[in-house]
């Protein structure tokens, strides 16, 4: 046993020496912590029952009671580059289970080895033994916001009236990086976005009376989206955007059974979404409604907002749009003066 806890092994084909050894086979066979342990793919499970050895540098590796499990032999060693291409030559194939960090050290010493020419190299594989499906990454941002819950004094002391503003200045910053175009700002302020929504969601954890948490959030919104699109989840067609909306809102309109089509629209949001929005669900159910006839700048910002609703405009947005052309032309006279 060496300073490394590797000891060779011999043979375990029985192979006598050879005049020239073959060089063996090394793989290194990668999973994801996110995957329970124990599924794995089947040309992993193949490469572990077929190897000469298997060797894990982790004692405490996740997967390793399942391999022993399954009547596979796994060593506890971190063996050097040098030492693994030892103890493959004579054609040995040894299977080296990743840790977490994916072994650099081992990898990188693999490499020098291979570029120096001295060596004659087994062959080298890369093996994922079980793959991240679409959003595994959300489950690292649950560990985490978690964690920052229980161990950061300031996260710890938030409530959702504290972290309120927070989520509609981020909403406000996500529609400026779509209005402005920038991809890297955008993919960042989505993050920022669903920060505000795990954020909430572990808070919502700790309440004595009526706690939930992200999975119920997650569960409640895939509910209302299959039972509002009946064109995708069941029997009913939808081949224009007019007839999903028309099936969205008789969906809704079953689920919330309002009575009034104004139920619902948030008054806190800003006054010409607030009034588009209120002109979008008139006109949506049919209605004829007079605009009311008052002085003042908030009618005639009415009347502009419920026209530009009806020519299929976003006041706000168009209002934003003027407002830079605005900003553009002061900093344009502020050089000139």
């Amino acid at each position: 046993m060496n300073a490394t806890g590797f000891e060779p092994a011999p043979d375990q084909h029985g192979q006598g020496p050879r005049t020239v050894p073959a060089p063996g086979r090394i793989v290194l066979l990668t999973t994801s912590h996110r995957v329970a342990p124990g599924l794995l793919s089947w040309p992993a499970w193949q490469a572990l029952h077929a190897a000469d050895r298997v060797l894990c540098a982790d004692g405490a590796h996740p997967q390793l009671p399942y391999l022993r499990e399954a009547g596979i032999r796994v060593d506890e060693a971190a063996p050097t580059a040098e030492e693994l291409v030892g103890v493959c030559a004579g054609g040995n194939t040894v299977v080296v289970v990743a840790t977490g960090e994916g072994e650099p050290a081992l990898t990188d010493g693999l490499a020098r080895l291979a570029g120096s020419g001295r060596v004659e190299m087994p062959e080298l594989e890369l093996l994922p033994a079980s793959y991240d499906l679409p959003g595994a990454r959300l489950l690292d941002l649950v560990q985490v916001m978690d964690r920052i819950r229980a161990e950061c004094p300031w996260s710890s002391q938030q409530t959702h009236k504290g972290l309120a503003k927070y989520g509609i200045e981020e909403a406000y910053e996500l529609v400026e990086a779509i209005e402005e175009g920038d991809r890297d700002e955008l993919r960042e302020e989505l993050g920022d976005v669903l920060l505000q929504v795990i954020f909430h969601s572990r808070i919502a954890e700790d309440d004595p009376e009526t706690p939930f948490s992200i999975d119920d959030v997650a569960g409640g919104i895939v509910a209302k989206l299959i039972h509002r699109h009946p064109h995708v989840f069941g029997d009913e067609t939808a081949t224009t955007p007019e007839e999903v909306k028309a099936h969205w809102l008789r969906m809704k309109a079953m689920e919330k059974q309002r009575t009034s089509v104004t139920e619902g629209v948030p008054l806190h949001q800003p006054g010409l979404a607030l009034a588009a929005k209120l002109a979008s669900r008139a006109r949506t159910a049919g209605l004829t409604v007079p605009l009311p006839k008052g002085e003042g700048i908030g009618y005639e910002l009415l009347t502009l907002a419920a026209r530009a609703e009806a020519e299929g405009t976003d006041p706000e947005a168009a209002l934003r749009a003027a407002a830079r052309v605005y900003r553009d032309t002061i900093r344009q006279t502020e050089k000139e003066s």
